[in-house]
């Protein structure tokens, strides 16, 4: 009855609109955190810190999340039957996408335009971002006078602020053969015209001034950084009163133009960040929608995590290389491990058993086909928008499937009613990679990278199909509450 109840939910829920929704309030890794953390407490989840001991806060079907850096997120359901040393079902995702970060020292003046620093985040495709309309998000650092903390704000500045504007094809006949740039000079976002702003001689920076100890600052104010009416704007999108309460920020540009539906019949979705806030909006509701479902019965973990820092390779405090993973399975499989106790395996032996039985689920958007460079891909090999989700193979372990985690999938696809396709890149192609292989490589546990198809990949304007979105959280549902059944009948 309960399932049947379940299945109801799903498509009560219109997905694709959803998902515009959360694309709309997620401008920055930091938001689609705090927008999933939300979604969790909806659900019944409770928040937890890895500053504190989680010894006796946690037992059998329960619903929990922690965070790392605010920018990553893992969160689970504990079955029923839970015992360290059993399997742990995994989808992962990432929460950052290929943008453009304001340099510490942005303030920049040019031939009277104010012009902002930035600097390039991941590989980006940077032409796409010439002419758009650009807004800033992500967090600030801000002193509470009162207390004496330093506090982190999420901020939006959700107007047109930015614009890194084309010369004129009278100026330059050739820009339609070869648009080329430099990427440091000629990638300056415009914000204004040049005003004369506040001299801050006054605030303790000029440092061939002796200076009591607490005027000193070892670096130059926030107001000498930065332009001074941007700091503005954002102390007044967070009702601050001075720009002075504000001592640092990492803010990102983005497209201003809202994310929506498009197409003929809305089969579309049209926006940036699709990679990869579409696996981190389809694992997310499939873990709430499968938490609760039997759970009494469930003899293992079910498990998402979303990481940060995945188009710059992973390798971070928070992304998908560092340790966050795999400590909080470490701390799932000793929680009931006593040292008073010999009979029992030792918490390290506990974690391995439990990785060899766990399985991860990679889960990155894939390259759909593009009708005008059909060409680029592999004949046999061209996943359609529409279709479900797409299984990414490669014979060089870019991608980490094989043929037991593919005969895993397509049972549990098979289960769903989701329909599944392939991607292989052309042998004259260069091959992408995922946090797939790091996570494999870094805790033994099985894997198969998988992903929703789009065009425009790293784009500052993705385009996916709509009807994918509720594939896949169909196929993640299914997942997490059939894999402990599943895991032990395929035999390798």
């Amino acid at each position: 009855m309960l399932r049947r109840q379940m299945s109801t939910t799903v498509k009560a829920i219109n997905y694709p609109q959803e998902f515009v929704k959360f694309l709309n309030a997620s401008h920055s890794p930091y938001h689609a955190v705090h927008n999933i953390k939300a979604h969790l407490k909806e659900h019944g989840f409770s928040e937890l810190n890895e500053r504190d001991a989680w010894n006796g806060k946690l037992s059998q079907m329960g619903k929990y999340f922690v965070t790392r850096n605010n920018s990553s997120i893992i969160a689970f359901a504990i079955g029923g039957k839970w015992s360290p040393g059993n399997a742990i079902a995994i989808t992962g995702a990432h929460t950052d996408s290929p943008t453009l970060r304001i340099k510490p020292l942005s303030k920049r003046t040019s031939e009277k335009y104010t012009q902002v620093g930035i600097e390039c985040y991941g590989g980006g495709i940077w032409h796409s971002w010439f002419d758009s309309d650009l807004a800033i998000a992500g967090r600030v650092l801000v002193s509470d006078k009162k207390t004496g903390n330093i506090i982190s704000r999420l901020v939006d500045l959700k107007k047109p602020l930015l614009k890194i504007p084309t010369l004129a094809i009278h100026l330059d006949r050739e820009v339609n053969q070869k648009f080329e740039f430099n990427k440091e000079s000629q990638l300056l976002p415009v914000a204004g015209l040049s005003k004369e702003e506040t001299n801050t001689k006054d605030k303790g920076c000029d440092h061939n001034e002796k200076m009591s100890e607490e005027q000193f600052s070892s670096i130059k104010s926030i107001i000498e950084r930065h332009h001074e009416r941007l700091l503005e704007l954002v102390a007044e999108e967070l009702s601050i009163d001075s720009v002075d309460s504000i001592e640092d920020f990492e803010l990102i540009l983005y497209d201003n133009n809202p994310s929506c539906l498009g197409g003929l019949d809305d089969e579309f979705v049209f926006s940036g960040r699709l990679d990869n806030l579409t696996s981190c909006f389809t694992s997310m509701h499939g873990l709430s929608l499968a938490a609760d479902v039997n759970i009494e019965n469930e003899s293992g973990i079910r498990l998402m995590a979303c990481f940060d820092h995945e188009e710059i390779g992973s390798a971070s405090a928070q992304g998908a290389d560092s340790n966050f993973l795999p400590n909080i399975l470490e701390r799932l499989t000793s929680l009931r491990c006593t040292e008073d106790d010999v009979t029992k395996p030792l918490a390290k032996s506990l974690i391995l058993e439990s990785s060899s039985k766990s399985f991860f689920l990679s889960s990155d958007v894939a390259h759909a086909v593009h009708p005008n460079y059909a060409s680029k891909y592999e004949s046999q090999h061209k996943p359609l928008m529409g279709k479900g989700p797409v299984i990414k193979v490669n014979a060089n372990q870019r991608y980490m499937t094989n043929s037991p985690g593919l005969v895993l999938l397509k049972k549990i696809a098979d289960k769903a009613q989701v329909p599944l396709q392939f991607f292989v890149a052309a042998n004259d192609s260069p091959c992408g990679s995922t946090i797939g292989p790091i996570l494999a490589s870094k805790t033994g546990i099985r894997t198969v990278d998988i992903g929703n198809p789009i065009l425009s990949m790293h784009s500052i304007r993705e385009t996916g199909g709509s009807a994918d979105i509720e594939l896949q959280i169909k196929l993640f549902k299914e997942f997490f509450e059939n894999y402990s059944s599943l895991e032990s009948k395929i035999i390798v």
